[in-house]
């Protein structure tokens, strides 16, 4: 007398639910990606070996003991923000070149893309090739 029970378990998983659950996680974090803004300047960074001149550009260059050059002349840091004003003046795409050292604190440079973004300029900062 053999008793077999009329309910029978299946063995099988299904794995509706666990996709379920995933596209609901990729789909927060598109979502949460989209609200997330970067917190900082753009700077555009040269690459390449071509050079072309579209439009002039002005040079800034910061020295290891923080002074300032403006196109070759140096200038204090006091009277740089006038002079950015006038060089702004005098071209139609005001375009800046920046040369930091690599010792300079980075507030410093900071505290410059800030001036020069007050005054209009869009900045590229120059690397050296490796």
């Amino acid at each position: 007398m053999a008793i077999q029970s009329r309910n029978k378990v299946s063995v099988s998983f299904s794995m509706s639910s666990m996709t379920d659950i995933v596209f609901l996680l990729l789909i927060f974090f598109i979502i949460l990606s989209t609200l997330v803004s970067p917190y900082g300047v753009k700077v555009d960074l040269p690459s390449g070996k071509v050079h072309t001149k579209d439009h002039p550009k002005i040079d800034v260059t910061i020295f290891k003991d923080l002074s300032y050059s403006l196109d070759g002349q140096m200038v204090s840091k006091s009277e740089l923000s006038a002079l950015l004003k006038s060089k702004k003046a005098e071209v139609d795409k005001p375009n800046l070149i920046l040369h930091v050292d690599q010792s300079i604190p980075t507030g410093e440079t900071v505290s410059f893309l800030s001036l020069a973004k007050e005054n209009g300029f869009s900045i590229v900062i120059a690397t050296e090739a490796k």
